[in-house]
């Protein structure tokens, strides 16, 4: 009996954000040293833009080779593959380095939706998107807060049925890695607050359980964080952990999940790090922002949750005061897209049976 015909790498399309921030130095670093004998790599930009940018920042140009979403040819670290995203002409002059403008926000957002359909439509299997400029954005008339939200609504979906997980890689001090989920992202906190409830909780841990899984391999050990100090202190500081909190542990728990909660913020992530949990529920944007970016800022992995394609970014903005410098760091980039493929491929696996994230 003839052997099955091999499977081919994963197609993953990468984004470079705002091209008036790092993400377009950071591609073109990233690519050289990208997993390509793991995915068929394409970046979704406009050539003669992307090409202008780096020049003009005295940056090498690679050879950048046009393609179209559905050309099946392998990638590497030599000819930079390029899908073309279409609609009006790009003016690179327009686009001025480090400076917020509606051009730049709309060839970031419009490189998104590209390689967003492209997911959809099956002729991707992951994308991994640049940072771009939430006020260009706006400038560009997307009225979204971010790429979560983008993405939401361009499957056709309410902005709140994503979830943004950080995923800190594991090196050598801290094997294991580490994700954490928002309950809430994008808003004041004090409406953030307000917005706190058991089914938000809920779901946000069940994301987080089966985004981690596919990252490491088996049932994660979840906790979630409380709001107040100390964890409310019995009642003293706030009645949200009884209130809120505790139920919703109590569900997960009785769904199969490997979790505790609520634990106090201020140690949390200090007992996560030394491998205690796999992962973290984080009530609010910053609750979870800032541990993991201290923890690793220039490593971590933005991976979008409760999606019905895969998408991973870098965790740090546009970075407008290091372009140009040679100071910008691909690392971050290259683990996302390392992440992409893994959760691209681990979806493959579990098509037939497992629900998609």
């Amino acid at each position: 009996m003839a052997s099955p015909a091999p499977v081919p790498p994963p197609v993953v399309l990468v984004t470079c954000g705002d091209p008036a921030g790092v993400g377009p130095e950071l591609v073109a670093a990233a690519w050289t040293v990208a997993p390509h004998a793991r995915a068929r790599l394409r970046v979704v930009a406009d050539a003669p833009t992307l090409a202008n940018v780096l020049a003009r920042r005295g940056l090498p140009v690679p050879r950048l080779t046009p393609v179209h979403s559905g050309d099946p040819r392998p990638s590497g670290p030599a000819d930079l593959l390029v899908i073309e995203p279409g609609g009006d002409g790009i003016d690179p002059a327009a686009i001025p380095d480090g400076v917020v403008s509606a051009a730049g926000g709309s060839a970031a957002a419009r490189a998104v939706e590209v390689a967003a359909a492209a997911a959809l439509a099956g002729t991707a299997a992951a994308i991994v998107t640049g940072p771009l400029h939430k006020e260009a954005l706006h400038a560009a008339g997307y009225g979204v807060p971010g790429h979560t939200e983008l993405l939401a609504r361009a499957c056709g979906l309410a902005d709140d049925a994503a979830s943004m997980m950080l995923w800190l890689p594991g090196r050598a001090e801290a094997p294991h890695g580490l994700g954490v989920v928002h309950v809430t992202l994008h808003e004041p906190l004090a409406r953030a607050v307000a917005r706190l409830s058991v089914d938000g909780i809920v779901a946000a841990g069940r994301r987080l359980r089966e985004g981690l899984t596919h990252l490491v391999g088996r049932e994660p050990r979840l906790a979630v964080a409380a709001l107040n100090p100390h964890g409310g202190e019995g009642g003293l500081f706030g009645d949200e952990e009884p209130r809120i909190m505790v139920p919703a542990v109590d569900r997960l728990a009785s769904e199969g999940g490997n979790v505790r909660g609520p634990l106090p913020a201020d140690t949390l992530f200090v007992r996560a790090m030394a491998g205690e949990f796999d992962g973290i529920v984080a009530l609010y944007h910053d609750q979870g922002h800032i541990p993991v970016k201290l923890l690793g800022l220039h490593r971590a992995v933005n991976v979008t949750l409760g999606l019905p394609l895969v998408r991973t970014s870098v965790a740090h903005g546009t970075a407008f005061d290091l372009v140009g410098t040679g100071r910008a760091d691909p690392t971050g980039l290259v683990s996302a897209i390392d992440a992409a493929v893994r959760l691209a491929m681990a979806r493959r696996i579990r098509a037939a049976s497992g629900p998609s994230f």
